[in-house]
């Protein structure tokens, strides 16, 4: 079943979708960070809607009204992702994620049929591995939160309820206050005007009936994500500011390394946020480019 809102999943769980574009445009899959919803953001909308791209987003399980899924990995986003496909009658698509939608672009680089080309903007890289400090550089808030995270759900939902009482009705300015310890100069510079009312709208969806969502993303970054980056396949771009307080650079740094035929673009000068709105057009234009060439 599908609406301008919503998919029904096989296993009776709604998942919320926001489609927009050209009606037989590829698709552009976008993986929202943590926390997040399917409400889009502008300047990539345009960027789609400009290339003749549909921009499809989603809400993952326990965003918005869509359905919790307790338990979920990394990996279980591709069964959503091939749903979504299904119901949009679509069998190639790009795929993009930013921040903790990355991991989630990274399942799909390695397990989704469709994927043509995937994008991924400053994502995490797996908890645990070698080589890795996984913390070591994070802003003071993200440090405290997987913490929590490694404690289990019992000690991170308080915690999560108490940011979500900040978030639930931040305004674009508020945010800066509010993320305070994870935003270096440039990522403050960039949540202005737009922007920042498009990240606003995006915690206000996402976090509106609660944080299970934004919980079960933290645990499952903090776990086997259920795949291995060596099975990537797709064409992937992998981009990372230096002066990334919310993922460090050397997460980028590391998946650098380790992601199969990887184009990379480590970005000096350039925060969490920063990176993908100064480059969104470059982005979409090397996706579309990839996927060209692999067809």
């Amino acid at each position: 079943m599908v609406s301008l809102d919503y998919i029904l999943l096989s296993d009776g769980r709604r998942l919320d979708i926001r489609v927009s574009g050209p009606p037989d445009g590829l698709p552009l899959v976008f993986h929202h960070g943590t926390s997040g919803a399917a409400t889009p953001i502008s300047a990539l909308e345009r960027a789609a809607h400009t290339r003749g791209l549909r921009l499809v987003t989603t809400s993952r399980p326990g965003y918005g009204a869509s359905t919790r899924q307790p338990g979920r990995t990394v990996v279980d986003v591709v069964a959503d992702t091939t749903a979504v496909l299904q119901a949009i009658a679509a069998e190639r698509c790009l795929v993009a994620g930013w921040s903790g939608g990355g991991p989630h672009a990274l399942a799909c680089a390695a397990r989704l049929a469709g994927a043509a080309a995937v994008l991924v903007i400053s994502g995490v890289a797996p908890y645990g591995a070698a080589g890795l400090d996984w913390t070591a550089g994070m802003g003071e808030d993200n440090v405290a939160e997987f913490g929590l995270a490694l404690e289990g759900e019992d000690r991170l939902r308080p915690y999560l309820l108490e940011q979500r009482e900040e978030l639930k009705d931040v305004t674009g300015e508020g945010i800066v206050a509010s993320l305070g310890t994870l935003l270096p100069e440039v990522d403050r510079a960039a949540l202005t005007g737009e922007f920042g009312q498009d990240l606003a709208a995006s915690f206000h969806d996402g976090l509106r009936l609660g944080v299970d969502g934004w919980l079960d993303d933290d645990l499952a970054f903090t776990k086997p994500w259920g795949f291995d980056l060596a099975e990537v396949t797709a064409p992937t771009a992998l981009w990372q500011g230096s002066e990334d307080l919310m993922v460090p650079f050397a997460h980028g740094q590391w998946l650098s390394s380790r992601v199969p035929g990887v184009t990379v673009h480590l970005e000096r000068g350039e925060g969490h946020l920063s990176v993908g709105l100064g480059a969104l057009d470059r982005m979409v234009d090397e996706l579309v480019s990839a996927a060209t060439r692999k067809s």
